[in-house]
């Protein structure tokens, strides 16, 4: 539950409360189009939106950003709310603030997982709940696949689906002197001391060529075109451009043998 009541710069609790009178004529002011009506009364109705914030504060770390959104869903059902069908405002309020809040967890979600993928999902967590209950004892992922007669793979990938994405720069350990974040845990396997080694050797050899060994080189494989199109670029035969670029590559790998 949200306990602060300073939220985008209002202090919830200094907001003024509506008896149903009061908030009735607003209501026909509004409909005749009284603007400080209408600001008035949706600054009153502010707490109904963070009453509803409350229950999605869950799904994202900024409740501030549900607040503003709620707001709109807000406006929308004070400008399009119709007084002569003798309903209260809350009760058509509250679904279209809930449905701005919906639409903007929905759409501002970056991974879009399928309606099954979800159901099979939350299956899950509900399977898994009612073992740990019966058995006293955290359930295992083959437990849960068990259970709901799926493979492993097919239930371990939906729960992931449904996991909040989280920030490799978030951290899960810190203190006044020190502190880990997320990617500091991360095993790079593609990078690893060695491979950075074979660069240094790699560069330091290329050092060591020739100006015209390079310009060979950096045609041959990094512009990836032909020895036949290097000699017409070059000047030289074919022959000459095979043979510098022999000579470099056995050079190179001399160096690297020798660092």
């Amino acid at each position: 539950m949200i306990k602060k009541v300073t939220i985008c710069g209002i202090d919830t609790s200094t907001l003024p409360k509506l008896t149903h009178d009061e908030a009735t004529k607003l209501l026909q002011q509004i409909k005749q189009g009284d603007d400080f009506a209408r600001n008035k009364f949706v600054l009153c109705n502010m707490r109904l939106v963070l009453s509803i914030v409350q229950r999605y504060s869950g799904k994202t770390n900024n409740a501030d950003d549900l607040f503003q959104v709620g707001c709109l869903g807000l406006l929308k059902a004070v400008d399009n709310f119709n007084t002569d069908y003798n309903l209260r405002f809350s009760t058509y309020a509250v679904p279209m603030i809930i449905g701005e809040i919906r639409r903007f967890l929905r759409e501002g979600n970056s991974l879009h997982v399928s309606r099954s993928v979800r159901d099979m999902a939350f299956l899950a967590l509900q399977t898994r709940e009612r073992l740990e209950y019966d058995s006293d004892k955290q359930a295992t992922m083959d437990d849960i696949a068990k259970e709901l007669g799926q493979p492993v793979e097919v239930v371990k990938n939906a729960l992931d689906a449904i996991s909040e994405p989280v920030s490799l720069f978030e951290p899960v350990f810190c203190d006044d002197s020190d502190s880990m974040l997320v990617m500091d845990q991360i095993d790079d396997k593609k990078n690893t001391d060695e491979r950075w080694l074979e660069n240094i050797s790699l560069c330091q050899a290329i050092k060591t060529l020739g100006e015209r060994e390079k310009q060979i080189l950096h045609k041959r494989y990094y512009e990836g075109k032909t020895q036949m199109e290097i000699s017409a670029e070059v000047g030289i035969s074919q022959a000459q451009v095979s043979r510098l670029e022999k000579n470099a590559m056995t050079q190179m790998r001399e160096m690297m043998t020798t660092v």
